[in-house]
Formats: structure tokens, sequence, C-alpha cells
């Protein structure tokens, strides 16, 4: 298995998020953002853009519903042992899947907290997700729930923040000598990134920034590359990313 964290680092969290289950009096928890996912399990996939569900019950036990594509995914990277498929096929409404899964799971009538505010969760798929709770049970938005868990890092999580944080020095170290008159863009991204692949880094999670002359001021990434006039601001914004925790720089 994928993981990068023991055992009991995943337990003490489960252990955490049971606790705020208990205290707003929820019978389950549906997570639907991958970065609770991540945090919670260690499942590692950008499959979120389709629709997929772990399910947390009060008693700690945790249930996910994924597409085919991801359930290897999902047993190769995570601890979770229970993983149910829905069938993605013209028409398919996995909502529908959901709900015979809370319904196997003694959750009819339940308080069930749903993770609303989250881009793993669509407009479109939580109309679907009301229309088939809305007489299912009890349903109350639990948006934030495990992101104010993640705000406390744990010694094991700021030992990956501090490994970041020396990836995007290296990432520095690596552009600073390509950043000269006739100096190209694309190579001094190329440079970066590449230092914290060697590190032993992965992708950030938003690309790295660059903009120089005209386009230095711009604070967002776009298509399109240029070489270094003797005169030109340059721009940086880039992150040093280890097991997915980042230290972003500008």
């Amino acid at each position: 298995m994928a993981l990068h964290f023991e055992r009991s680092e995943f337990d003490a969290r489960r252990d955490r998020l049971m606790i705020e289950i208990a205290e707003k009096k929820l019978d389950a928890v549906l997570l639907f953002a991958q970065e609770s996912m991540y945090w919670l399990t260690g499942y590692d996939t950008f499959g979120f853009c389709f629709f997929q569900c772990l399910v947390v019950k009060a008693d700690g036990s945790m249930i996910l519903l994924t597409r085919s594509a991801d359930l290897r995914q999902a047993r190769h990277t995570s601890i979770i042992d229970n993983i149910v498929l829905w069938t993605d096929r013209d028409g398919a409404n996995p909502a529908i899947d959901l709900r015979n899964l809370l319904n196997d799971l003694d959750l009819l009538g339940a308080r069930i907290g749903v993770e609303y505010d989250t881009h793993g969760l669509t407009a479109y798929n939580g109309r679907r997700l009301d229309e088939q709770l809305q007489t299912f049970g009890q349903i109350a938005d639990a948006s934030g729930i495990v992101n104010r868990l993640r705000l406390f890092k744990s010694p094991a999580e700021i030992a990956k923040v501090e490994k970041a944080a020396n990836l995007a020095d290296d990432a520095l170290d690596a552009a600073m000598p390509l950043i000269k008159q006739g100096g190209d863009e694309a190579l001094i991204l190329a440079a970066m990134q590449g230092a914290i692949f060697a590190g032993g880094g992965d992708y950030p999670a938003n690309e790295f920034i660059i903009g120089s002359g005209v386009d230095a001021l711009l604070c967002r990434y776009k298509a399109g590359r240029r070489k270094l006039s003797k005169n030109d601001q340059l721009t940086l914004e880039w992150a040093g990313v280890f097991h997915h925790y980042h230290a972003a720089m500008m």
C-alpha cells in the first residue's frame, strides 16, 4: 500500500472526527472533498471530478462509493476496506446508489451531515443528492468539519511541510541561474518543477505562475511563454510539495 503515514496517525484522525460527529449529534457524515478523504484515509486520486463519497458513521466505520476506475486506486493508497462501486453509464444517477448504500447501512431516518462546500460535489450532483435524501433522513450541512480538524497539524504532518519548504528552496535555487537577459520562461519553469521532482516531491495543486514584462503583474497562470528582456520584471509563484503538503512561495 502507498500510505504516507503510520496507521496510528489515521486512527487518531478518525477518532478526532468521531468526536466532532458526536458533538454535532450526527449519525454519519458524507465526505465529498478529496482533501478530506486524503487526510482521513490516505485515498489519493484526481477522480473527484466524478461523483464519489466517503461515508463515515458515528462508530468510525467508513465506506467509499466510487467508480470502478478508482477501485484499485483506493485499495492501493488508502486504509479503506469497504468500497462500493456505482456504474458510470449513460443516464446513471449515483445519488440513487448512495441513497441505497445509506439504507443498507441502516441510516434511514438518521441525522446525516453532508460536506456541501467542496468542488468534489458539483451543484448538479448536489441537487441530485438533495432529491434523494430529502425524505430519507435529517440532513445537515457538515461543510468545514474536516477542514477545521486539518488546521491542527501533527508532528508527522509538520515534517512533511518542512520537507515541502526545502523543496521550494531547491526550486528557487534551480531557477536563479536562468533568470537573465534571454532567459526562457519555459526553461525556468522546467528547472523549478524538475528540482521538486528530483527531491521526491509532487505536482502542486495549482500550476506554477510565471510572468515577465507586461505579464509580470498577472496573478494567475496563463498559457504561453516568452524570453526575458534586459530590464524585465519577473514574478514567480510556486510551491514545494511533498506528499501533497505544500509550502507556497512568491
